[in-house]
């Protein structure tokens, strides 16, 4: 099991607390995807593959506004989770363990809308990985489908490596939790650390780590065109409201 996949097995029960509200974000993040879908000419009846569904925070809002969707991603604990909130959410998804560089082992049809969201990419720490899953996930995207990810700014980031994020407070009734990361770089790439500080009874802290490499957009869009898409459209925050800037390929 490598780091990746340990990273988000150890999470995934504690995932949740990284929102201060997971159930409204999915509901949220739906709304802001289905907008990007129509702007695209997609209507519900696009059939969608989350090919890095996490606990489901994509996947399931968009099946509860009606889309039909498959979702997969590599590590069990996740997918266990997700399925869990998507039974609760009263969606049926067809989950399944893959890895987004070899899609086709385990999904043998093509999809009009494949997704990879909140920065599932950059775990990609070397440019054959990265062309290897690219290649890979446009394999399951029909022929005028898109490709929608989201990917952190590293053209911003790379300037000044910070060494932390900034604190995300969540006040409840109950307390408070506090999310922050740590990253030590090594040129383009780094090592994460993200703590969980639980507050809201018995105080619990936890620890996760994992490594990203830090991919600049130009590289993004250069591997899409190489590998037969069309258009490349960027999204920034500001244009979309979502955190991180999206890319859309069109193949």
């Amino acid at each position: 099991m490598d780091i990746t996949q340990s990273f988000y097995d150890d999470m995934a029960s504690q995932y949740e607390k990284l929102f201060l509200d997971w159930q409204a974000t999915t509901r949220e993040q739906a709304v802001m995807l289905d907008g990007i879908f129509k702007d695209h000419g997609f209507d519900r009846e696009a059939h969608i593959l989350d090919c890095a569904c996490g606990i489901g925070t994509q996947s399931i809002g968009l099946a509860a506004l009606g889309y039909q969707v498959s979702a997969s991603d590599i590590s069990d604990g996740e997918l266990a989770e997700a399925k869990a909130r998507a039974e609760n959410n009263g969606v049926q998804i067809n989950f399944q363990h893959a890895d987004f560089r070899n899609l086709s082992e385990v999904f043998t049809e093509q999809f009009d809308i494949v997704l990879a969201m909140d920065n599932a990419l950059p775990h990609m720490l070397t440019r054959t990985d990265l062309e290897s899953a690219i290649r890979s996930i446009l394999g399951q995207t029909k022929d005028g489908g898109i490709f929608v990810a989201s990917i952190r700014d590293y053209d911003n980031l790379l300037e000044k490596k910070p060494s932390c994020t900034a604190p995300y407070i969540h006040k409840t009734d109950k307390g408070q939790r506090i999310s922050f990361q740590t990253w030590v770089w090594d040129d383009d790439r780094y090592h994460l650390v993200q703590y969980i500080i639980d507050d809201e009874g018995a105080l619990q802290i936890s620890k996760f780590e994992c490594d990203y490499r830090a991919i600049r957009q130009d590289e993004f869009t250069d591997l899409f065109l190489a590998n037969g898409c069309s258009k490349i459209t960027w999204l920034q925050p500001a244009d979309s409201g979502f955190y991180q800037p999206i890319v859309i390929a069109r193949k």
